[in-house]
């Protein structure tokens, strides 16, 4: 059983460091790093040969990099289409541009069998439970941890469009005043994104970037909407692409959009506050009421059990 649980261990912590060597080296880095070894050795004027060019990496990009995507697209071809689809698009919103599904499928893998092998190794050493109830809590807990990542990943998303309609109001009224002392709504943006470092200002950041390279105002403006899927968001963007459309005031449109948007998130607030007592109410129930009666019966039972009126 040592044996086991040893080689359970070994199997666990390769299969993390593969998936974390994944996520921090994507492909685009991978490529990068290659054509810089490449520029550095034409640049030398040494002869090399492929082999000599790829043993100079470093052993994860040459080793463990590799067996980890192999995890990841193994795992696929047992993958519905729509759930690969579905992890493309979470992996979207999450704004995790470091990592692919096939990097997250294998986290899923590794995640599921650190769950499982934690409850089997608890539960090996305790004789007082039947073979057939491990096996049920370690399947339990390997179904958990499979889930884990996805509920993380989930959270993630729900985390950004929160920081994003918390931001946009603040960024609508820099927007509006850049706008109505004389800049183009292009340079408005790019003092957005120099002004903060959020997840609203990196998607202006990535709306510029995408302009520079040729691509349509209206489409990028509406692929950022798309990329977060905040209703406040993509409201702007519709306003901005009809105000461009139909040749009305950028700053009037902007100066309605931040009082729309200061109100809505006020209404948010007020709602999220209204949900408060609710939420206290099963911690009140079952942490903070017990104590209490405790704390105030205690010393009223104590002085009863001492006083023989219960027959002590």
């Amino acid at each position: 059983m040592p044996a086991i649980l040893i080689l359970v261990l070994l199997i666990v912590g390769a299969a993390v460091a593969l998936v974390v060597v994944g996520i921090r080296n994507p492909q685009a880095q991978n490529e990068r790093l290659l054509q810089d070894r490449l520029e550095e050795f034409s640049q030398s004027g040494q002869q090399f040969n492929l082999e000599e060019l790829e043993m100079s990496a470093p052993f994860t990009d040459r080793i463990v990099l590799p067996i980890a995507r192999k995890l990841g697209e193994l795992t696929m071809h047992f993958t519905p289409e729509n759930w690969l689809t579905s992890i493309s698009r979470k992996l979207e919103l999450s704004g995790s541009s470091k990592m692919d599904p096939t990097l997250f499928l294998a986290l899923q893998l590794v995640s599921a069998v650190c769950f499982g092998a934690g409850i089997l190794i608890i539960l090996s050493g305790s004789n007082a439970m039947s073979s057939g109830m491990k096996l049920v809590y370690t399947a339990i807990l390997t179904l958990v941890g499979f889930f884990f990542p996805q509920y993380s990943l989930s959270s993630k998303i729900t985390k950004r469009q929160k920081e994003v309609r918390k931001s946009l109001p603040d960024a609508l009224d820099l927007l509006t005043i850049c706008v109505e002392a004389g800049l183009g709504f292009d340079a408005a943006m790019a003092k957005v994104a120099q002004k903060w470092n959020s997840q609203l200002s990196l998607g202006f950041t990535r709306v510029l970037q995408e302009i520079q390279l040729g691509k349509l105002r209206r489409e990028a403006l509406r692929d950022m909407a798309e990329n977060v899927e905040v209703s406040e968001l993509t409201s702007f963007v519709a306003a901005v692409i009809q105000s461009e459309s139909l040749g009305v005031s950028m700053a009037r449109v902007l100066r309605i959009q931040a009082d729309q948007m200061r109100i809505k998130r006020r209404q948010l607030a007020e709602e999220e506050a209204h949900k408060a007592p609710i939420k206290m109410l099963l911690p009140m129930a079952f942490i903070i009421f017990p104590a209490l009666m405790i704390v105030l019966l205690a010393p009223a039972a104590l002085t009863l059990m001492q006083s023989g009126m219960f027959g002590g």
